[in-house]
């Protein structure tokens, strides 16, 4: 069951309508994912903090939300460079970035909710700064296949976990789920 990054990277690409015309246009707006980085951190911090069960996890150790918002700016300025032009290293980012968030136990919910509101202020300030729906949209898609990375994480991980500890085939565990959620 192991995912390989780049693999599912074109294939999120395909399902989100993820473009080269999309691609130019965050390349082409680069400074201004530059400088709108650490705003949309703030944003991004400021709601995770106010839930309790974030705000434990963000401040568990000396200095993490600094570490933390630093590799925010980075990860939002990602969008717009592609790191690679959204090739290998793009998804091989993208991945590691599931896969932390995995082991310091954020939950699904809050990163799905999270990058809801990050989407939410990016369409606020481009429309208040005037910029086109075209980045917007862009923008939008490439977040969208983000978290798709990190929500795959979260199923690569926990399945496989579980079946290692029990002993069972991939094959086995799957008509299992299968038939559970014919159940419910």
């Amino acid at each position: 069951m192991a995912l390989e990054p780049y693999e599912f990277m074109v294939k999120m690409e395909k399902r989100m309508f993820f473009s080269d015309q999309d691609k130019s246009v965050l390349q082409s707006s680069i400074d201004w994912g530059k400088e709108s980085a650490p705003v949309m951190a703030t944003v991004f911090y400021d709601y995770l903090g106010r839930d309790p069960e974030m705000n434990a996890i963000l401040n568990a150790s000396e200095g993490r939300i600094d570490r933390l918002r630093k590799t925010f700016i980075q990860w939002f300025y990602d969008m717009f460079t592609g790191i690679d032009e959204w090739g290998e290293c793009y998804a091989e980012s993208r991945w590691r970035i599931g896969l932390i968030h995995v082991r310091i136990g954020i939950g699904p919910q809050h990163v799905v909710l999270a990058m809801a509101t990050v989407i939410r202020a990016v369409e606020s300030k481009l429309e208040a700064e005037g910029k086109t729906k075209d980045l917007n949209s862009a923008l939008s898609k490439i977040c969208m296949i983000d978290l798709a990375f990190i929500e795959q994480a979260y199923v690569e991980i926990y399945s496989e976990a579980f079946r290692q500890e029990a002993g069972w085939t991939e094959s086995f565990f799957r008509r299992l789920i299968a038939q559970r959620t014919e159940n419910l």
